[in-house]
């Protein structure tokens, strides 16, 4: 049987501020190691001529409800990474993009994102994309609007165009953590997905375990409501 292509990857990163609390550490920390985790896995997707988007659950709408504190510090990390990051992105020749609603970001934040992905733009090792205050939900909403605004007719093609994501659907979708949940994450583009759950916490996460799932991914038989 021929391998099942992965052309596009999604993964949840879920676990990091339990990972923090079981060590007896705050919950920062857990995201600082998180950080390293995106870095590897982004770099090892990068290497896989297969994969060419690897779309991130980085903040989502709902997570305005945590601590001011916690917050805060992931906008500041946030801002952090993707500045720093610029340099190694160009060198692996990765593109970087942003789904989500950004209004609510600094405009710093903001000038960062947008500086990074214009940077990179031309970059086809690998397009990783962060999906920032983003809530599938609101996505589809958002890509309505927008399709009706332009005075066209709602369709499956028509929603799938204004949408944040203009990327093939996702392949393979990984949430680490051990919840088994999508967590309003690219509802639309997970019709056909196949979907894996990792005990592991995100800073756990390693490059073997995903070559793992991928071996698995690609022995599974997809069959798109066939037979």
């Amino acid at each position: 049987m021929t391998p099942n292509p992965l052309r596009h990857l999604a993964i949840i990163m879920d676990g990091n501020g339990r990972w923090a609390e079981e060590r007896g550490l705050r919950r920062t920390k857990g995201h600082e190691a998180g950080v390293e985790t995106v870095r590897r896995v982004t770099e090892y997707c990068a290497e896989d001529p297969e994969i060419e988007t690897l779309t991130l659950y980085a903040f989502s709408t709902e997570n305005w409800k945590r601590p001011k504190m916690e917050v805060d510090y992931l906008m500041h990390l946030l801002e952090k990474y993707v500045r720093l990051e610029r340099e190694r992105y160009m060198s692996r020749g990765i593109r970087f993009e942003v789904i989500g609603d950004l209004s609510p970001f600094s405009s710093r934040l903001r000038e960062t994102l947008e500086e990074t992905r214009e940077a990179t733009r031309h970059n086809r090792a690998l397009t990783q994309i962060l999906a920032l205050n983003y809530g599938a939900r609101d996505e589809i909403v958002r890509s309505v609007r927008r399709l009706l605004a332009a005075g066209e007719e709602p369709s499956e093609a028509s929603i799938s165009r204004h949408l944040d994501t203009p990327y093939a659907d996702v392949d393979l979708l990984i949430r680490t953590g051990g919840e088994e949940r999508l967590s309003n994450f690219l509802l639309w583009q997970l019709s056909y997905t196949e979907l894996f759950f990792s005990e592991s916490y995100w800073p756990d996460f390693s490059v073997d375990e995903l070559r793992r799932i991928i071996e698995k991914f690609q022995s599974r038989r997809r069959k798109f409501g066939g037979i």
